[in-house]
């Protein structure tokens, strides 16, 4: 059984750089693989993980392999908090943020995007054909536009109904963090991918929050909050409610504690930690992050229970679910 005490001195062991005492490891803490390795957020990473996979497999490069997976959830009216039927702000409208990097440390993202259904191919473009980081907006529609993309009718009947029901119901916007409805409500899609060549990028896309205020950006498009990669030591991301993740620059520091010695799993562990010391209401929120090294070790740690990753290697497929600081306690 994980303890709280336990759950500090796996970290406090990372830091310190000891021997860790033999004992067995929970189910998210993995050895390096064989590489490629993918892992995302959320039960909808699966079928997003299989298009990756599909790319990684053949060799493929990751960068590729991450745009190519998210897609399938910005795509999937049934994923009700990325792309196409996404839930709305509070005045009805779907606006998406998005992020990608490269082992690089190439960056590109897209802040209050919206009628465009892939937002994560519109933030690879800022990266690979402007001088910029970052689009928002008016101007990041434009570009988007001027690239190609085509405006799209993202707010479905079913989201639709739902914002008619909050309206009428509640009217103002207050979030909805229980484990049970996380899912549904603001499940981001991030996915970390490391290649044949051990090349590791990543990729992060969201709707946000259902119901946010209108113009509210998340963690999602920020590098080094929602998404951070090293192609050095390996790459991080995050789900949940961003605005825990912007005030500790959540991913930065899970890249930078496995640069200092952590293992992937002790890693997210540790920021889990940073936010529950920093963020005195951090209990009422959701946040979990995923982190993939370049030699393909992986973890996963949540404030929550319930929060579950999806993981491809060639030994494994399916899901997994994150040791959690609630439970520990």
């Amino acid at each position: 059984m994980i303890t709280r005490g336990t759950f500090i001195t796996r970290i406090s062991g990372g830091i310190i750089g000891l021997s860790l005492p033999d004992y067995a490891w929970p189910v998210n803490h993995f050895a390096g693989n064989n590489l490629p390795v993918v892992i995302s957020t959320w039960r909808h990473g699966v079928a997003a993980n299989e298009t990756a996979w599909k790319i990684l497999s053949d060799n493929g490069y990751a960068l590729d392999a991450v745009e190519a997976g998210v897609r399938v959830s910005e795509a999937d009216p049934g994923v009700n908090s990325v792309g196409y039927g996404g839930i709305p702000d509070a005045t009805g409208k779907v606006t998406l943020d998005a992020n990608i990097m490269d082992e690089k440390g190439r960056a590109g993202s897209v802040s209050y995007l919206q009628h465009i259904k892939h937002p994560i191919s519109v933030a690879r473009l800022v990266m690979e054909k402007t001088p910029h980081v970052m689009l928002s907006g008016r101007g990041a529609l434009k570009f988007a536009m001027e690239n190609g993309f085509n405006k799209e009718k993202l707010l479905t009947n079913a989201a639709r109904q739902r914002w008619k029901r909050w309206k009428t119901e509640e009217k103002v916007y207050k979030p909805e963090i229980n484990s049970e409805n996380q899912e549904g409500d603001h499940d981001t899609i991030s996915m970390l991918a490391v290649d044949s060549e051990s090349r590791i990028c990543g990729a992060c896309t969201t709707s946000g929050l259902a119901f946010k205020m209108h113009g509210r950006v998340g963690d999602s498009p920020i590098i080094g909050a929602g998404l951070f990669v090293d192609g050095e030591i390996g790459a991080a991301a995050a789900t949940g409610t961003g605005e825990l993740v912007m005030k500790t620059l959540g991913s930065f520091l899970v890249v930078e504690n496995m640069r200092n010695g952590m293992t992937p799993f002790q890693a997210c562990e540790a920021a889990i930690i940073r936010i529950t010391k920093k963020i005195p209401d951090f209990s009422e929120y959701q946040v979990g992050f995923i982190a993939l090294s370049k030699s393909g070790e992986y973890g996963a740690a949540s404030i929550s229970p319930g929060f579950e990753y999806a993981v491809a290697t060639a030994e494994f497929t399916g899901l997994k679910e994150a040791d959690s600081w609630m439970k520990a306690q």
